[in-house]
């Protein structure tokens, strides 16, 4: 029952049995796609196009049957033959979900360049913007996969599809459609039974346990789902199709919306008492529900009026009373005109949602996002590998303090949505928080305003920070288990010599602590060539070629550009007194730009490198025009400097 909302195209197309009976057949394929019901739209479509007729409306609804059921791949078939047989014929979302087709399936050079059609196409889309803004990192979320967690199957041996689960004290609650479902009919658009909701006891190792409908009146024969719970255990919230005390509500469409309903606990432990929510509407989907930790507001999913896409992330305040305040809409922030879907709130007030519009791996990706009392957001995060695979994951839970949590998907399956299970999340490795103090190596007193660096082992910096007047500093939620990282301390105001220490993680500590002392250099801070204790770079006397000598000092320039990515320098090149100040100017120049291009030959961004020519302007000593002296005076002048940038 997983909310898919989406703008259905209807279509019209013919048999090869007769003009009547071509008209006849797809006629009652557009009834039945219309009404969702997609494996029997699928079946008289499959016979039409096995029979010899085409057209793009057929290949469109065939391409969407698939593709609201999970199976990316056929979805991906069908669309790639609409895409070459019908390119004039093509609404700008068939890109769209031809790209997350091939994106599910692994073809992600396949899938840019159909979301780079799908863009030029809607260029004021949410999804095409978030598409040319985060596109370039595609690349790294496919190529990184995270072992700070470990996603194991624990509903692989049950029949039927099992989704959404939820925390009820020591229990777990979850959809199924397995055979002990109370309803007897499937469901035309996944070919199902109808979901119930189930609860199973968790073991010692987060395992379900004696799984069972849930006790009293919450399971019909339509679709119950997606619960959520006060902490008490009293008052649960649920999503069902329209259908209360025997009665089906229907839309304008005749078709049978979802809703959120309320049920309480009695005193032998079943539910009862079930009530729809007055912010529900027979005209379109509420469900979903999920509780903020304080249970001051329920968030939920919604194709209602003012949605930015196909579903959107919606919440209402609860008043003390019990009462309900107005739908309100999380914005565009988080809202795209996809689908934002299964919400749910951790104990430290973070959003985790399921959504298809912002970029993900394919089909639909885990995402989060902090909710701050001022009601900002930052940037949405994609939890990446292994929490999110190229097919659907959505309906991820987690206790904080447990450190375990649980999620839903259809990756490894073969039937989309039919291979729903529900995966444990545990994380390898624990650690959450690396902290430390700086302090001065002689005086022990700490260091406030030092940067401190987070380096990987290719020697980038992942992240840095500044210690505070205590010098602390902290970085959260950085480190991946079995993996060594480097941390450097320097000061780019103060005169310290930079200090490293390498972390390996592994265990299950939380916190690591880590300090770091500078010692006091004697250099200044942004010379580089004292911090290396580097020989002058002469020049012999009206030329500018590298000599030797010189090879051996910016060998060893070239090595420190290349262990610090970050650093870059300025070049500085003087010449003595003697010729002309014009042509003292130009030679300097040259020296400058030749020190310059000697490092760049050897691999150095030539964006890391500056340089300038300063002619006789700045000599170090008294040798200045008209002043007589020695060779080895005149040579201290003819130098280059290596001045740190940054």
């Amino acid at each position: 029952m997983r909310i898919r909302l989406s703008v259905l195209v209807l279509c019209i197309g013919y048999m090869p049995l007769g003009l009547y009976a071509q008209k006849s057949n797809i006629k009652k394929a557009d009834e039945v796609f219309e009404a969702y019901a997609y494996i029997d739209a699928r079946d008289i479509y499959l016979k039409v196009v096995k029979s010899g007729y085409e057209s793009a409306q057929i290949y469109k609804n065939l391409g969407d049957t698939y593709y609201f059921n999970g199976e990316y791949n056929d979805a991906a078939n069908w669309y790639k033959k609409l895409i070459e047989r019908y390119p004039n014929e093509l609404e700008p979302e068939y890109y769209y979900r031809a790209a997350q087709s091939y994106k599910s399936i692994g073809e992600y050079q396949e899938s840019k360049k159909l979301m780079g059609k799908f863009s030029s196409l809607s260029s004021t889309s949410s999804v095409a913007n978030n598409f040319m803004q985060d596109y370039p990192a595609l690349d790294s979320l496919v190529n990184n996969t995270s072992d700070k967690y470990k996603v194991v199957n624990i509903t692989e041996d049950f029949s039927g599809s099992d989704f959404g689960p939820s925390f009820h004290k020591d229990k777990l609650v979850y959809s199924s459609s397995s055979k002990n479902t109370k309803g007897s009919k499937t469901h035309e658009w996944t070919g199902l039974k109808y979901l119930d909701l189930f609860e199973a006891d968790l073991d010692e190792d987060y395992n379900l346990k004696d799984p069972s409908p849930i006790k009293g009146d919450i399971n019909t024969p339509y679709h119950e789902s997606t619960a959520a719970f006060t902490k008490d255990g009293k008052t649960v919230y649920f999503t069902r199709n329209n259908y209360l005390n025997g009665k089906k509500g229907r839309n304008k469409k005749r078709e049978i919306t979802l809703k959120i309903y309320k049920a309480e606990k009695n005193d032998k432990g079943s539910w009862t008492h079930v009530k729809e929510l007055p912010f529900n509407h027979d005209a379109f989907s509420t469900a979903h529900p999920a509780l903020s930790p304080d249970e001051k507001r329920l968030y939920f999913s919604s194709d209602r009026n003012g949605s930015f896409g196909e579903s959107d992330l919606w919440y209402v305040e609860i008043g003390a009373n019990g009462s309900y305040g107005k739908p309100i809409n999380l914005g565009p922030e988080i809202n795209t005109e996809a689908r934002e879907t299964f919400p749910y709130i951790s104990e430290t007030n973070n959003l985790y949602f399921a959504s298809d519009g912002h970029i993900g791996l394919g089909g639909l990706d885990i995402f989060a996002i902090s909710l701050t009392e001022n009601g900002s957001y930052q940037k949405v995060t994609n939890l990446k590998q292994p929490i999110n695979s190229g097919d659907d994951d959505f309906g991820f839970i987690f206790n904080e303090e447990k450190q375990i949590g649980f999620l839903s998907s259809n990756r490894n399956g073969e039937k989309g949505s039919a291979s729903d299970d529900i995966y444990k999340v545990r994380k390898a490795c624990a650690v959450e928080v690396l902290e430390g103090i700086i302090t001065d190596a002689d005086t022990h007193l700490p260091i406030q305003g030092a940067m401190v660096s987070f380096l990987d082992d290719d020697n980038k910096r992942v992240a840095w920070t500044i210690s505070d007047e205590n010098g602390a500093y902290r970085f959260d939620d950085l480190l991946d288990c079995n993996k060594q990282y480097r941390i450097r301390g320097e000061h780019k105001e103060m005169e310290y010599d930079p200090t490293e220490k390498t972390l390996v993680i592994s265990g299950d500590n939380t916190r690591e602590n880590l300090d770091l002392q500078l010692t006091p250099s004697g250099c200044p801070v942004n010379d580089l060539g004292c911090k290396l204790d580097l020989q002058p770079i002469y020049f012999d006397y009206g030329k500018y070629t590298i000599r030797p000598d010189a090879e051996v000092e910016l060998a060893k320039i070239l090595e420190a550009l290349k262990e610090y990515p970050e650093l870059k320098i300025h070049i500085e090149s003087h010449t003595d007194s003697r010729s002309s100040d014009k042509f003292n100017m130009r030679l300097s120049q040259k020296r400058a730009w030749t020190s310059k291009q000697w490092l760049i030959k050897r691999g150095i961004d030539p964006s890391r490198l500056t340089s300038k020519g300063y002619g006789e302007t700045q000599l170090l000593n008294k040798c200045a025009n008209g002043v007589k002296c020695s060779d080895a005076e005149h040579q201290l002048n003819r130098r280059s400097m290596f001045i740190i940038k940054q």
